[in-house]
Formats: C-alpha cells, sequence, structure tokens
C-alpha cells in the first residue's frame, strides 16, 4: 500500500526527549501522534513511512499544564504519545526527518 496524506496526519513528529532516548536502547521510538488515531493506525503508518516493522505500540495522554503568563491563567493542549516497539534489528534515525 502507498503512503497517503492520512499516514502525515497521524503522526506528527518524534519526540526527543532524555527519556526517549534512553528507551531506544530497547528498540522503541517515541511519537506525538493525532489524539483521534488508533494503535493499529499508528503501526501501519510507521511501517509505511519509515519501511520498519512495528511489533506493539503502546499510547498515552500527557494532560496539558497550567502556566501563567503575566498573571493571566492558560492551558497548554492535551498530547497523545505512542512508543512504538520495532522488530529486532530494525531502527529509526529521527534525526534526518523523513
Amino acid at each position: 500500500m502507498a503512503v497517503t496524506a492520512r499516514h502525515y496526519d497521524v503522526v506528527l513528529s518524534p519526540i526527543i526527549t532524555e527519556k526517549a532516548t534512553l528507551l531506544s536502547e530497547h528498540n522503541k521510538v517515541v511519537f506525538r501522534v493525532a489524539k483521534d488515531s488508533t494503535k493499529d493506525e499508528i503501526a501501519h503508518a510507521i511501517e509505511e513511512l519509515f519501511k520498519v516493522k512495528v511489533t506493539k505500540v503502546n499510547t498515552l495522554i500527557v494532560k496539558g499544564k497550567t502556566k501563567r503568563f503575566r498573571g493571566i491563567k492558560g492551558r497548554r493542549n492535551d498530547v497523545k504519545k505512542a512508543i512504538v516497539t520495532l522488530a529486532e534489528g530494525q531502527s529509526i534515525d529521527v534525526t534526518t526527518g523523513l
């Protein structure tokens, strides 16, 4: 199957943090994904975009923090993350981009 626009809508960006880097030692990559996406959609999009084999997808929703700016309360957006486990011997170089 070919890469469609929906694949790019599902996978928004990789998350590059200290924790995400530690997970890469265990063949896992962390992505920010669309809130309405399912685990099957995420797995299919990663396989098509990066040409790798996905074995498992774990998702979580991080609730946005309440912040103040000059006394005005604001709230950050909620973010859905996907921790994608790749097959043995597979890897994604998130620093190069698509």
